[in-house]
């Protein structure tokens, strides 16, 4: 499924489209060592730019998938769904379901428990959003799963924190930054790291490696807080949690990034 990602990556790139890895295979893709982040995708997730959904279609469309245009309506042209009949038999003669047969692509923005727009942020890694995005699609999720927190780990283990955009490498201002223009975004993110420092020892790391991460996270807390907050910000954290602070999100097909 990586390789397949890349390929569709690449066809797209020789036609002049923008289209980038997110999710799990994403992950993988900044995964110094596969064997710690191996698991099961369901389907291929990928951003691209809303402006370019007609050569998307086209590009999709030539590589043997259709569209299923409802999620395009579902998601007010904020998500596209293509699908390809897969030509791979299993041993009785049915026909297989392949996992890179379904490909999820957010158009313009990544949009889940919280809303991150991406249109002027996918030219910094050539295969993946970047490292800082990739951490924040994690990092954003209100009931976070244990493999959110897995990858959250996994990113913060081989890459590294930054002050700029640069290919692996977090962008601790970056992510600062907009947890200080939204308190729901800070109290998801900043509530999962201080889930994954506190669940560091279940991952088997080495002790170099688990106080790599340690570090990491203590870093990236105490400069999200530390981010100047506008009087909006200060006026909703006084509200906090008596009021929904994150999008109510229903999942497509397939697996969720």
């Amino acid at each position: 499924m990586a390789a397949e990602g890349r390929r569709i990556v690449d066809a797209a790139r020789e036609r002049g489209l923008t289209l980038r890895l997110i999710g799990g295979l994403a992950v993988r893709a900044h995964c110094e060592e596969l064997s710690f982040c191996g698991r099961d995708h369901s389907d291929l997730d990928m951003v691209g730019l809303g402006h370019e959904i007609g050569g998307l279609v086209g590009l999709f469309g030539a590589l043997g998938f259709r569209e299923r245009l409802h999620v395009r309506e579902a998601t007010l042209r904020g998500q596209a769904q293509f699908v390809r009949d897969c030509a791979h038999g299993s041993a009785d003669g049915a026909y297989a379901v392949h996992a890179e047969d379904h490909v999820d692509v957010f158009l313009d923005a990544f949009r889940m428990d919280h809303s991150v727009d991406l249109r002027d942020r996918l030219a910094i890694e050539p295969y993946t959003v970047s490292a800082s995005d990739l951490l924040l699609t994690k990092l954003q999720v209100f009931r976070a799963e244990e493999r959110d927190l897995h990858d959250i780990v996994t990113l913060l283990k081989d890459d590294e924190l930054a002050g700029e955009d640069a290919p692996g490498a977090v962008n601790v201002p970056y992510l600062a930054g907009l947890c200080a223009r939204d308190w729901g975004l800070f109290y998801d993110v900043t509530r999962n790291l201080r889930r994954c420092a506190e669940s560091l020892g279940a991952y088997g790391l080495e002790p170099a490696n688990e106080d790599h991460v340690r570090v990491a996270v203590e870093h990236l807390i105490r400069s999200v807080e530390a981010a100047p907050k506008a009087r909006a910000w200060r006026w909703r954290a006084m509200v906090g949690t008596r009021r929904r602070w994150h999008e109510h999100v229903e999942e497509q097909d397939g697996e969720s990034p």
